[in-house]
């Protein structure tokens, strides 16, 4: 199949940023082309440019292509949510009432709610419900323009119910359209069972889950939280280094709610992302900076948690790459639009338009490994791209809390058209 997306008001295309993500006021250089338009063959970008450069470069391609028009809309590249959890069972609208009355995120989780409260629910329920209730998710992040997903574990807490997350994930991103990045977090609670223990489960994790994960190709990613209560950094330590001997990327769920040297812990270990970060540390924040470690800010649970959003400003000046995510789970961040979390990052962390369009394609990108492949517009790239029904990409802020997704193409195929999904997404199938 060859596509040509035309007459579009503003193209943007991110171009230039094949080898690392991007930072400071590279950031801002979305590298706009008036009147653009893109070529398609089969899954990959065969060029960019204006309609007139196109059709002259490349007049057999577009004699056999089929035409999108564009006129009046934004062309981008598929957006990347780079940090959810994607597989869970149950809901926790319980918790937003208990917070609303006053109580905070650790009074919850340590009266048994929180992580522990999903946890009890994903054990309990199956495989084909879990795939189902998902593959409903990966439809909904779809029709908000969003292509690929990071799909953290978790919430089993135990082998059995980890695997049962991962294989969820590795289904769904052999029949579901958008691309699904596993990442392993068996180290996201401690269970209540080795409560007064914890050393314990850190070494279950270390010699038992970790190899198991690798040994069945279910995850890329190991991650961990650390914080008080949950995982010191001398714990979270190890089992990054345990995961990196067997092949896992480290992440890190780090300074979320405490300053805890996550940041820190984040460079020494050579983590390709920090995550959340509300409260990192100035040296922290300037550790990531040296090291280059992607920050994957999530504004949207900060104002959920009614919490003080991370400092993405500080960051971007201190020449941190930064991204943001909506970090889709059923506690304290329940949404699936990355567009309105956008707007967040705009509202309450000083974040600029051009940055945040940046922070949710190629940087997200770069956050999964993936920016070689997505997140930009460019030749040889997937062919993942979203088409706006906004006049210019400012309008994409100011319309704030509204899905502007008109048409989504994965991987050269048109997927939503006219915000609708193709007919082959409406139900679940194996």
């Amino acid at each position: 199949m060859i596509l040509l997306i035309e007459n579009a008001n503003q193209l943007i295309t991110l171009q230039g940023t094949m080898k690392k993500a991007r930072t400071k006021e590279e950031m801002s250089n979305l590298q706009i082309i008036d009147n653009g338009s893109v070529l398609i063959s089969g899954d990959r970008i065969i060029a960019t440019g204006t309609q007139a450069s196109l059709r002259e470069d490349y007049p057999e391609l577009v004699s056999q292509a089929k035409i999108i028009d564009a006129t009046g809309k934004v062309v981008m590249p598929g957006l990347v949510d780079a940090h959810t959890h994607l597989v869970f069972g149950g809901t926790r609208e319980n918790e937003f009432q208990m917070r609303l009355n006053g109580a905070t995120y650790m009074d919850i989780m340590n009266a048994g709610g929180g992580i522990h409260a999903t946890t009890k629910k994903t054990r309990e329920a199956s495989f084909e419900h879990l795939y189902e209730k998902t593959y409903e998710h990966l439809n909904n992040f779809l029709k908000h323009g969003i292509t690929t997903v990071e799909s953290k574990s978790g919430y089993g807490l135990d082998w059995s119910t980890e695997e049962k997350q991962l294989q969820v994930a590795k289904k769904l991103q052999e029949n579901h359209v958008v691309d699904v990045v596993s990442t392993f977090m068996g180290a996201h609670a401690v269970p209540a069972e080795y409560k007064n223990n914890p050393d314990v489960f850190v070494d279950i994790i270390i010699n038992e889950m970790i190899p198991k994960v690798a040994e069945g190709n279910l995850a890329e990613f190991n991650d961990v939280f650390c914080e008080k209560g949950v995982f010191t950094p001398e714990q979270s330590r190890k089992i990054l280094l345990a995961g990196k001997e067997h092949g896992l990327i480290p992440k890190i769920h780090a300074d979320e709610i405490e300053p805890y040297e996550g940041a820190e812990l984040a460079a020494e270990v050579g983590a390709i992302s920090a995550e959340h970060l509300l409260v990192a540390s100035d040296k922290g924040i300037r550790d990531m900076a040296e090291a280059g470690t992607v920050a994957v800010l999530l504004p949207g649970t900060a104002f959920f948690l009614k919490a003080e959003s991370a400092r993405g400003r500080l960051m971007i000046d201190e020449g941190v790459p930064v991204a943001i995510s909506t970090d889709f789970n059923p506690g304290s961040s329940p949404t699936i639009s990355l567009p309105f979390i956008m707007n967040l990052a705009c509202m309450n962390m000083g974040m600029t338009m051009e940055e945040v369009l940046t922070a949710t394609t190629i940087n997200a990108a770069y956050a999964i490994n993936r920016g070689h492949e997505i997140g930009s517009l460019e030749e040889g790239k997937k062919a993942d791209v979203l088409i706006l029904d906004v006049a210019n990409y400012q309008q994409l802020q100011y319309f704030y809390g509204m899905n502007h997704t008109h048409t989504v193409i994965k991987n050269g195929r048109v997927v939503v058209e006219n915000g609708v999904l193709c007919s082959e997404l409406q139900n679940v199938t194996d």
